[in-house]
């Protein structure tokens, strides 16, 4: 029996398509994520971590001393703090933690690798503002579960110690659309379509490499990378990607966790507000990683 509230979202989705222009889909996206207004316990705060623009979210029984920094999806040529907010403060909740999340910069205004500059750049300034490596989590869903993975590899790359975990929700991490769910998802998934990750993935990299591992973290060395959580839904053309970057960790030796939700759609967890098993996830989310930061 098909789950009545993914039903709901689905058909939703349906009657507001996206536009086809990218300043039209950038509002459109702050638009939604506007529709779940951020609970009223949350405490917001506008920042500037490590020279990068960014938003602290709390609730009130945050541990003052432990954040996850989140990273928005959106192709990495929309979303914003406004169109995650609602998502990275509940993911906060959840793991007893403050949210750093943060505005990197957007293609294709600004190419590779300006979002993991800006992503690494606010983990370095966590660092330098005093908070441990081991109470700091990196999480971020889409292109922000790809670049969560990025970062990781960035911090290794400069010889920054890692975060306690890592957390990707519905990650892409192969800009070249390879995996057999881009067609074979394609009916299932209302949220992404390969044509559309081509697009987005030529205007993010602007004739760059298809397999930088910054870019796409499948082609990186991810050995010593911080122990990952993978949550991706089993209806998501981008679930190849998942179930390929837990395997490249693992044969890494990272510690991964890779869970496939049944009916669920392309980062579920932006629905939390009408659908339970997006608080399930993040609920599980929280639970991993306030274990990881012990």
């Amino acid at each position: 029996m098909a789950n009545p509230e993914i039903t709901n979202i689905r058909a939703m989705l349906a009657a507001s398509p996206a536009p086809e222009g990218l300043v039209e889909l950038r509002q459109m996206y702050d638009g939604l994520g506007g529709m779940f207004p951020t609970a009223d316990d949350v405490t917001l705060t506008s920042t500037t971590v490590g020279g990068v623009a960014g938003e602290w979210s709390q609730t009130p029984a945050a541990a003052a001393d432990r954040v996850v920094l989140y990273l928005h999806g959106g192709g990495y040529v929309i979303g914003s703090i406004l169109s995650h907010r609602h998502l990275a403060s509940e993911l906060g909740r959840s793991a007893g933690t403050r949210t750093l999340a943060i505005d990197y910069r957007l293609a294709p205004e600004h190419p590779f690798p300006a979002a993991v500059d800006d992503a690494l750049a606010a983990y370095k300034g966590l660092l330098d503002q005093g908070i441990l490596p081991q109470h700091i989590a990196i999480a971020g869903d889409s292109a922000g579960g790809g670049l969560t993975v990025a970062t990781l590899l960035a911090a290794k790359q400069a010889g920054l110690p890692q975060p306690a975990c890592g957390f990707a929700i519905s990650p892409w991490v192969d800009m070249e659309s390879r995996g057999a769910s881009i067609q074979g998802k394609a009916a299932e998934d209302p949220m992404v379509q390969g044509q559309a990750l081509l697009a987005w993935a030529g205007l993010y990299l602007n004739g760059q490499d298809v397999r930088s591992p910054l870019a796409a973290p499948i082609h990186g060395d991810l050995k010593g990378l911080a122990p990952l959580l993978i949550q991706v839904g089993s209806a998501e053309t981008l679930l190849d990607d998942s179930i390929q970057l837990a395997g490249v960790a693992g044969a890494a030796e990272v510690p991964v966790r890779l869970e496939v939700w049944p009916e669920m759609i392309h980062v579920w967890h932006f629905f939390h507000p009408v659908l339970t098993d997006a608080r399930t996830a993040l609920a599980d989310a929280g639970a991993f990683i306030k274990a990881r930061m012990g």
